[in-house]
């Protein structure tokens, strides 16, 4: 996915400046796709130039004028284009993973360390995430259109973080029990 499709998921969800966007990024849509501030800057400007979205300068008394974006019909066209195109899946690939696969050349206590870290992010995320479901959706059967697609990216991100959270304590385990064997045997 581009950074401009993100982005015009967000804007049709609400026009906004270019920080509120930043800010949107760094609450709900970053959890699933990172953009820096300077990324999403640069994005608008050649989202203006392509035509799929416009800027409403605001002039602001107690603070700089603000340009407000929103898609235009050029930009719902293209955001139409892309949810049409048939996308393959992500590849599992992290650099955990390749740290995993050569323990065997290193200090394995390094890798577990690593594993440790990881697991706690995910922990950590899956928390975020549950607070976000408690709190944006206590009635999921009730959900319908925008909200409802807004949840259910949310379970995909919880069942991922919990996925990856169970994968690393299954390779801690495997890890832990190999060592424990590989001692014996000295």
């Amino acid at each position: 996915m581009a950074l401009e499709h993100a982005i015009l998921v967000s804007l049709e969800e609400r026009s906004g400046s270019g920080y509120e966007l930043a800010r949107r990024f760094d609450k709900s849509i970053g959890y699933f796709w990172a953009a820096s501030h300077q990324q999403i800057y640069r994005t608008l400007k050649r989202m203006v130039e392509l035509g799929w979205v416009s800027a409403d300068h605001v002039t602001q008394s107690e603070a700089p004028d603000k340009k407000v974006y929103r898609v235009s019909a050029a930009g719902r066209d293209e955001l139409a284009r892309w949810i049409a195109e048939s996308t393959e899946p992500a590849a599992f690939r992290n650099d955990l993973s390749v740290k995993v696969r050569a323990a065997s050349y290193g200090d394995v206590d390094d890798v577990l360390a690593e594993l440790v870290h990881h697991r706690r992010r995910h922990l950590e995320r899956l928390d975020v995430y549950r607070a976000i479901e408690k709190h944006d959706f206590p009635d999921p059967a009730r959900l319908s259109g925008q909200s409802l697609h807004q949840y259910l990216v949310l379970r995909g991100g919880i069942r991922a973080e919990q996925g990856l959270a169970d994968w690393c304590d299954e390779v801690l385990d495997a890890l832990r029990r190999d060592q424990g064997r590989t001692k014996d045997r000295s």
